[in-house]
């Protein structure tokens, strides 16, 4: 059966290389001002002065943050794993590898606020290791975009994957939505959690049960 893809996931290239065009209009200075100009027209729609002092530079500022904080879409895997793959010398060392508790900071693409908790990410190598911060680096790169959980969860996975070629790969993410916290139903503290299991983390069920008892506490 055919793997499940997301919309715009079904090739890697899509979300593991940069976007060549995104790039080119992320320095375009003409389309920079106009977003500025946007911002200066939405801080005047929302009944504020766009140029009263303590405001007046703030649709630069809000630019140049929104830029930080989408920096994922000019990262790629390759970039990121750069060689940093190591042999393993005895099938005694092929043990579930993990690294909990990686803080993430991410936008929804529905309403472009902020979502943030943790992400644990495990495997199990098959004959290489990968270097324990490009696993951070990689949850990096695609929480530093417009996005879902459910997707995010499900990219990073993938990417393991592609970068090490594991026995298999298990993901999970709790975190908080402030779309559900500030706005609409308004339930700060509510926390989602989303995982992908990949490989032998699906296959067995003691693998799973192992990775899922590891990291089923959320951290605050």
């Amino acid at each position: 059966m055919p793997r499940k893809t997301f919309p715009c996931q079904s090739r890697k290239a899509d979300f593991f290389t940069p976007n060549s065009s995104f790039e080119d209009m992320r320095t375009d200075v003409a389309k920079e001002n106009e977003l500025v100009e946007g911002v200066r027209q939405m801080i005047s729609f929302m009944g504020d002065n766009p140029d009263r002092p303590g405001v007046e530079k703030t649709p630069r500022r809000y630019v140049d943050a929104l830029k930080d904080i989408t920096i994922g879409y000019q990262m790629s895997l390759a970039d990121i794993v750069n060689g940093a793959l190591f042999p393993i010398e005895h099938l005694g060392e092929r043990n579930m590898i993990i690294v909990r508790d990686i803080q993430i900071y991410s936008l929804c693409e529905h309403h472009l606020l902020p979502f943030h908790g943790v992400c644990h990410i495990a495997y199990i190598p098959t004959d290489k290791v990968l270097g324990l911060s490009k696993l951070a680096r990689i949850a990096e790169m695609f929480a530093r975009r417009f996005q879902i959980q459910e997707r995010l969860t499900y990219q990073i996975a993938h990417a393991m994957e592609e970068a090490c070629g594991p026995l298999g790969v298990g993901v999970v993410i709790h975190a908080e939505h402030m779309c559900m916290s500030m706005r609409g139903v308004q339930k700060p503290g509510s926390i989602t959690t989303t995982s992908a299991l990949l490989g032998c983390f699906r296959s067995d069920p003691r693998t799973r049960q192992e990775f899922l008892t590891l990291t089923g506490n959320p951290q605050k």
